[in-house]
């Protein structure tokens, strides 16, 4: 039975990743801002896309830490069963895929913008749209924008990136506050032209 899950399983990953597999196939080097797929036969509830951080690093439960820098996909996923291993009784079938590539810089030579429209949202003290230089930080941003107010949730600030050539939007999580659950991305993250940046209201007890 187990193993016939795990060719229906594996045909459907291969289905819904192909674009992955070619790229793995290829011999693809993983860089910061590429989102991976991630899906665990043994455990459906710790499937989910991860993003490779600017430090080149992915976070995933049970696991921690994983550097994917440079690695092929085949490497990461041969980590992420080693990490596990010890959390199951047997060896996990683990299926890793690119599901989206991080933003390639246009080519060729283009003036440099002398400012770049960012937006702030929520519970900054100056929100609306802001004209900053290039190379700007969310962390830079955050303070050109007055700061966090006493009712921000500080853990759960939203960056929200549209792709200029397909529209689709990219959320990343950033913790104003240091340690949190999940992947984040670091303050020294670069904004670019048409960046949204949100940030919540505290819950309850938050």
């Amino acid at each position: 039975m187990r193993s016939t899950l795990r060719v229906l399983f594996l045909a459907l990953s291969v289905l819904a990743g192909a674009a992955g597999a070619a790229l793995a196939a290829d011999g693809y080097q993983l860089r910061p801002g590429d989102v991976l797929r991630v899906e665990v036969l043994e455990d459906p509830s710790l499937n989910r896309e991860v993003l490779v951080l600017p430090d080149g690093s992915i976070d995933f439960p049970l696991v921690g830490t994983v550097a994917a820098r440079g690695q092929t996909v085949a490497s990461v996923r041969q980590a992420l069963t080693r990490g596990l291993a010890d959390t199951f009784a047997a060896e996990p079938t683990v299926f890793v895929a690119v599901r989206a590539l991080a933003e390639r810089p246009a080519r060729g030579p283009e003036p440099e913008a002398e400012t770049i429209d960012v937006y702030a949202l929520g519970e900054v003290a100056e929100p609306g749209r802001k004209e900053v230089t290039p190379g700007t930080t969310i962390l830079q941003f955050l303070a050109d924008a007055g700061g966090l107010t006493r009712f921000a949730a500080e853990k759960r600030i939203e960056l929200r990136r549209t792709d200029r050539e397909t529209g689709a939007v990219r959320t990343y999580l950033f913790s104003f506050s240091g340690a949190a659950n999940g992947p984040r991305i670091a303050g020294s993250t670069r904004l670019a032209p048409g960046d949204v940046v949100i940030v919540p209201s505290r819950r309850l007890f938050e």
